[in-house]
């Protein structure tokens, strides 16, 4: 799996431009699809550029960033998919708080019961999952992103949702089967657990609890944190 870029932003060194275009001349060729033989071409092509303008150029298509997320996702793991998107978005400064359809920054399209949704990230920490055309946020929904994305808990904030990355597991200090098939989790990080088979059931039963909700799939279980 590609490193993190950890060198944030492109920058003027020490008062060296060379420098400063060989910053983007390597993100291009490590991100963009670009080649050693394009290296004097995205020279030419960049020194008049503004910084925005630069990351727009080296920016791989739409089209190519979700072939390569699909093919991660198929062939390896959702984890290794979600983790190119989010090293390319941290390189290329695709953070985008606000995102739609009209795609001014590129992001992974997703079909969520036969409508079109988008996937970007807000930030380094949080992901974003928006629709094409204005629709509800239902329990089923966080649910359908959940099994898509097993390593993030998904929840809503204000009409939009969201996903954070979900933390090692803590530690059940207190448990009580609530039905049959659903039980009641007290965790040591002081968060409570709902869990069961029954997504329907899991979303009833965790409203009679104070707190955000966090949604969750693993192994066919549906569950919620209540923090």
């Amino acid at each position: 799996m590609l490193k993190p870029f950890q060198a944030g932003l492109p920058r003027k060194i020490n008062g060296n431009w060379k420098n400063f275009m060989t910053d983007y001349i390597d993100l291009a060729l490590k991100y963009g699809g670009f080649t050693s033989l394009d290296k004097v071409y995205l020279g030419q092509v960049l020194v008049g550029l503004t910084e925005e303008q630069k990351f727009s150029y080296i920016t791989p298509p739409p089209s190519v960033i979700n072939a390569y997320f699909a093919e991660l996702y198929q062939k390896k793991s959702p984890e290794a998919a979600t983790a190119y998107f989010l090293e390319i978005s941290q390189a290329l400064d695709l953070w985008n708080p606000n995102p739609s359809f009209l795609e001014n920054k590129p992001f992974v399209r997703l079909n969520l019961s036969g409508k079109s949704y988008g996937f970007c990230y807000e930030s380094e920490k949080v992901g974003l999952v928006f629709p094409e055309k204005p629709e509800p946020v239902t329990t089923d929904l966080l649910f359908e992103i959940a099994q898509i994305f097993p390593q993030y808990l998904v929840y809503e904030e204000a009409e939009s949702i969201k996903m954070v990355p979900l933390k090692d597991e803590s530690q059940v200090v207190d448990s009580q089967a609530l039905t049959a098939l659903t039980d009641w989790q007290q965790l040591a990080d002081g968060s409570q657990r709902v869990l069961g088979y029954n997504q329907d059931e899991v979303s009833q039963l965790a409203q009679s609890y104070a707190g955000r909700k966090y949604y969750h799939s693993q192994n066919r279980s549906a569950m919620i944190y209540i923090i």
